[in-house]
């Protein structure tokens, strides 16, 4: 029983695996542009690192945007067809929401271009703020209003020390949160972009 845990939404990739409600194991690195390469063999690397098989897989958490329109798509593109072929559910994730601290309210950013950032704000199981896009003036704005909060993300274009947190321990803790889609097919990315 082991569920696969996928995200590739900016330009890390992270795959994991989950049991029992415990992170078996993951590998998260910078592979921009290069996530659709890495991800099935990592994977498979990690399947074998377990000993586990696909007959082992009773489901698969993806990420599922905002942030890279390419990084999106893959991601979600592969939990859909493992879920599609194994008959196990998927568990769509947002992309921001993985971002968050655990111990704090969270703003979790990745940046959008064009002077603009994907924005959450949560606060343990709870979102405060929808995901959204915002300019970036206005989400130095809502910093300088939130002193006390988390700033999560790969926020170095606002001029901010990254936070990044585990991904794949993440989507752990979400487990219980986040609703199962029997039909992947059904499944649509979040862009927020026109």
């Amino acid at each position: 029983m082991a569920t696969l845990l996928l995200d590739s939404s900016n330009t890390s990739l992270s795959v994991g695996i989950e049991s029992n409600g415990h992170l078996l194991g993951y590998t998260s690195y910078e592979a921009w542009q290069a996530q659709s390469e890495h991800m099935i063999p990592e994977i498979d690397s990690l399947l074998k690192k377990y000993s586990l098989t696909r007959k082992d897989i009773t489901g698969v958490m993806t990420s599922i945007g905002p942030g890279s329109y390419t990084g999106v798509r893959i991601s979600l593109t592969i939990a859909k067809v493992i879920a599609l072929c194994l008959g196990v559910s998927i568990y769509p994730v947002s992309s921001l929401r993985v971002l968050k601290d655990n111990e704090k309210q969270s703003i979790c950013l990745l940046n959008a271009r064009s002077g603009r950032s994907y924005f959450g704000v949560y606060h343990g199981d709870k979102v405060l703020v929808e995901d959204t896009i915002k300019t970036n003036d206005e989400v130095l704005d809502y910093i300088k209003e939130h002193p006390g909060y988390s700033i999560c993300g790969n926020v170095s274009y606002l001029g901010f020390e990254n936070l990044e947190s585990n991904i794949c321990l993440q989507m752990v803790s979400l487990l219980d949160v986040v609703k199962a889609y029997d039909n992947a097919l059904s499944l649509k990315p979040v862009y927020l972009k026109d």
